[in-house]
């Protein structure tokens, strides 16, 4: 089994249009959550969001490509630009041919899918772009990432709600451990701050209207944010032979399904998958000095993970870190644990602890350690992301400083 190592980060949201932007803006405890700003947003209850603003598209694309490009796609290949860009590589002949892509998403070209939707239901037209599935559908991101950069090895899309990056990245960390590949790209992107996906997310009656607060005892629901990350998994030795900067070694994956409800999470579940990563790492569980919480802000969310952590740490848990980044950026659904694994490599790397904030007061049932608004200076060296989907889909990884 090969090490798997991480040599290139990228990333695009509504914190920062860079990783070291994003995770500046994680370690000020900035909040990128504000006022939306799309068609129609008066006819939509929920106001707010975490959106990337200052972005325009012919920034970075010619016209062609815009009109190929659904704005999930773009925020994807800037982030694997990026990514690239800092890893030094060069995809030619057999590394080429070898290496891929995998990428979580979890509505795909949702703009593309609503702007058609208005073209056909609401201007009564007959014909819509003849790029629209090119554009909306959920591999598009993945395949132009491939195109752009000349992956021709193992290459596809996961979905699986807000999961949908930690199953990637999972997937693409065993690929390159087994040997199949020896450098993946992977992450995640979503952009479904459009009025037909704020809209659909209203009607579970889970969302906030004034501000994301994992944790906290008046939390009200969670807030979308949208973005991209993405990262480059090298195998160890690849790396090391030609003196690649490493950021992190990625060393334990673990997947669960909860088997038991739809929107509702199990603590069972989380904790299989929490457990399930340590046992993958070959780690025990007082090696773990800070987890990213998956940490919505929603009530069932929240203390949930808060139990599942408890009954797999058991006394250790009181010495965990446990932050929910998602108070800053919002809930980037299928793009989220990406954007929440620059945390992760920040603590490794910076020793600095994203915090949780918008925090105002305890919950009982949420009594760890959250790091509560404002970072914190600590010296880690395994940390781990939680990612738990609505369909009970959970993924957690577990990373090591190197």
């Amino acid at each position: 089994m090969k090490r798997v190592v991480i040599t290139g980060q990228g990333a695009i949201n509504a914190l920062g249009h860079s990783a070291s932007a994003t995770t500046r803006a994680m370690a000020e405890g900035v909040c990128g959550i504000g006022p939306l700003e799309i068609r129609d947003v008066e006819r939509l209850a929920i106001k707010i969001a975490g959106q990337i603003k200052g972005y325009a598209a012919e920034d970075h694309f010619n016209r062609q490509q815009i009109a190929l490009y659904d704005r999930f796609t773009q925020l994807a290949l800037l982030a694997a630009r990026e990514a690239i860009s800092q890893s030094g590589l060069n995809f030619t002949d057999a590394l080429a041919e070898r290496s891929g892509v995998i990428l979580g998403t979890s509505g795909g070209g949702l703009n593309t899918q609503d702007e058609n939707y208005r073209v056909v239901y609401e201007e009564g037209k007959n014909r819509v772009h003849p790029f629209t599935v090119p554009k909306l559908m959920n591999n598009a991101a993945t395949s132009h990432v491939s195109m752009e950069h000349n992956l021709m090895g193992p290459s596809f899309t996961v979905a699986t709600a807000c999961a949908s990056s930690n199953h990637a990245m999972g997937q693409a960390f065993n690929l390159v451990r087994a040997g199949v590949a020896p450098v993946m790209i992977t992450g995640g992107t979503e952009s479904m701050l459009c009025f037909g996906g704020v809209k659909a997310w209203e009607g579970l009656r889970v969302m906030s209207k004034d501000a994301c607060r994992p944790f906290s005892g008046n939390r009200n629901g969670m807030v979308q944010g949208e973005g991209a990350a993405v990262f480059v998994f090298e195998d160890y030795d690849l790396a090391k032979a030609r003196g690649a900067d490493i950021l992190a070694e990625v060393i334990g994956f673990a997947m669960s399904s909860d088997a038991a409800d739809i929107v509702m999470p199990s603590k069972q579940g989380a904790a299989r998958a929490i457990a399930g990563a340590l046992t993958d790492a070959m780690i025990s569980a007082d090696e773990v000095g800070y987890i990213n919480a998956h940490g919505t802000g929603t009530a069932a969310n929240d203390k949930t993970e808060c139990a599942a952590v408890s009954d797999v740490f058991g006394a250790h848990a009181d010495n965990l870190m446990i932050s929910s980044t998602k108070s800053m950026h919002g809930h980037l659904i299928g793009g989220t644990g990406a954007v929440e694994l620059l945390a992760c490599i920040m603590a490794l790397r910076e020793g600095v602890i994203a915090p949780t904030i918008n925090y105002q007061e305890p919950d009982p049932e949420c009594s760890l350690d959250i790091v509560p608004n404002e970072a914190r200076q600590a010296d880690v060296d395994v940390v781990l992301s939680n990612a738990f989907a609505f369909g009970g889909l959970n993924a957690v990884l577990a990373l090591r400083k190197i």
